[in-house]
C-alpha cells in the first residue's frame, strides 16, 4: 500500500515537473502578460455594448466570437458576464456565442494547446471554436426568435451608454505594444538555439519597456501589473495542484486505458469525448494536462478528433456551469445550447479527425 502511494506521487511529481520545465517560462509567463495586457488596456465595454438584438449581424457575432482573446476569461468568469448582457438585452444568439466563445477562445489556453499538444490542433481548436460559436449563436437565435422580440422591448426603455473619450497617445502604440509581447511569446517558445533566441527576445523587452516609459501612464502600467498578478493567482496555483494530480490517477489509471475509447477518429468517439467534455469541469488550462497525459494524446493513445472535440465541449460548458445557465436563460433553453454544443463539437472533431486521415 505504502509502495502505490509512493509511485502515485512519484508520478505526479515527475508529471508537474514536466510541464513546469517545458512550459511555463518560454510559453505561460509570457502568455500571462499578454492576457493582463488584453485585459488592462482593451475596455471590454467597447465589446460588449454591440450585441443587441438590432445590432449588424456580422458585427455582433464577429465581436463575441472572438471576445475570449479580449476578455481573457475562463468558464467560470464567463457566468456573471453572461447574465449580465443577458439581463441589459443582449439579442440571444450573440449572448450564447459569447457564452461558448469566452472561454473556448481564452488565449491563455489556445496558446498554452499549441505549446503543449502541438501548433496544429491549437490552431484547430482557434478556428473551429470560432466557427462553432458563430453556429451556435445563429441556431439559437433562428429557435428562439421570440426571446429577441421581447428584449427589443426592454432596449427601448434602456438608457443609453455615453460614449469614451478619446486616446491621447498615438493609435499605433497599443497594437506595436501587443506586436512586441507577442513577438517576446513566438521566440520564446520557438525551436531554436538560446544563443539566437535571446538577443530577439531582449530587443523586444528593450522596445516594449520604451513604450511603457513614454507612452503608458504609471496607473496603467500598475493595473496591467495587477490584472496580471489576478490572472496568475487564480489560474496558475490550479493548474499546478491540477497537473500533479493527474499525474497521480495516470499512474491508477494509463492512458492506455482509454486507447478504446477514444483512440481512433470515428464519430463515435468524438461523440464521446465531446459528452465527457460537457460533464466534467476543467478549470482553464487543466484540460490540456487531462488530454495530454490523462487520456494520452501526447503519447499517441488518443487521436486527434476526440482531443480537438473534448477541447471545444469542455471548457465551455460542465455540469456545474449547465446549472446555472439554468437559472439565467431556463432550462429548455439551456437543454438546446448543450445539445448544440455535444453535436457541433463532436462533428468538428470528426472533420477535424478526417482531414488529419
Amino acid at each position: 500500500m505504502i509502495d502505490i502511494l509512493i509511485g502515485s506521487l512519484l508520478m505526479g511529481w515527475e508529471t508537474l515537473l514536466g510541464y513546469l520545465a517545458e512550459h511555463v517560462v518560454t510559453c505561460l509567463v509570457p502568455a500571462f502578460f499578454i492576457a493582463g495586457a488584453i485585459a488592462a488596456f482593451i475596455k471590454k465595454e467597447a465589446i460588449l455594448k454591440y450585441f443587441s438584438p438590432d445590432a449588424k449581424k456580422s458585427v455582433a457575432y464577429g465581436l463575441a466570437s472572438v471576445s475570449g482573446t479580449v476578455l481573457a476569461v475562463c468558464s467560470c468568469t464567463i457566468l456573471p458576464m453572461f447574465a449580465g448582457l443577458f439581463k441589459r438585452g443582449s439579442g440571444i444568439g450573440p449572448a450564447t456565442t459569447f457564452l461558448y466563445a469566452g472561454p473556448a477562445i481564452n488565449i491563455l489556453a489556445i496558446v498554452y494547446t499549441a505549446k503543449v499538444l502541438g501548433f496544429d490542433l491549437g490552431l484547430a481548436r482557434a478556428a473551429f471554436a470560432i466557427i462553432l460559436a458563430i453556429v451556435i449563436g445563429l441556431v439559437m437565435a433562428a429557435l428562439f426568435r421570440s426571446h429577441d422580440v421581447e428584449t427589443r422591448q426592454k432596449m427601448a426603455a434602456m438608457p443609453q451608454v455615453p460614449a469614451g473619450g478619446g486616446e491621447e497617445r498615438p493609435r499605433w502604440v497599443v497594437p506595436a505594444f501587443f506586436v512586441m509581447l507577442v513577438g517576446i511569446l513566438i521566440a520564446g517558445t520557438a525551436q531554436a538555439d538560446w544563443m539566437i533566441k535571446f538577443p530577439v527576445i531582449y530587443a523586444l523587452t528593450l522596445g516594449t519597456a520604451y513604450l511603457l516609459i513614454y507612452f503608458f501612464e504609471r496607473d496603467e502600467v500598475t493595473e496591467w501589473g495587477w490584472e496580471t498578478w489576478d490572472l496568475t493567482k487564480k489560474i496558475f496555483p490550479i493548474l499546478l495542484i491540477g497537473t500533479f494530480a493527474l499525474g497521480m490517477l495516470a499512474y491508477f489509471l494509463p492512458p492506455e486505458t482509454f486507447g478504446p475509447f477514444f483512440g481512433t477518429n470515428s464519430l463515435q468517439s468524438t461523440l464521446l469525448a465531446s459528452i465527457v467534455g460537457t460533464i466534467l469541469y476543467m478549470p482553464t488550462l487543466l484540460e490540456v494536462p487531462v488530454i495530454g497525459t490523462t487520456f494520452g494524446y501526447t503519447s499517441g493513445v488518443m487521436a486527434g478528433g476526440p482531443a480537438l472535440a473534448l477541447l471545444l465541449s469542455g471548457p465551455s460548458v460542465s455540469l456545474p456551469s449547465l446549472l446555472v445557465i439554468s437559472r439565467i436563460m431556463g432550462p429548455k433553453k439551456t437543454a438546446v445550447y448543450a445539445v448544440l454544443v455535444i453535436v457541433f463539437s463532436a462533428l468538428a472533431g470528426f472533420a477535424y479527425g478526417l482531414i488529419l486521415g
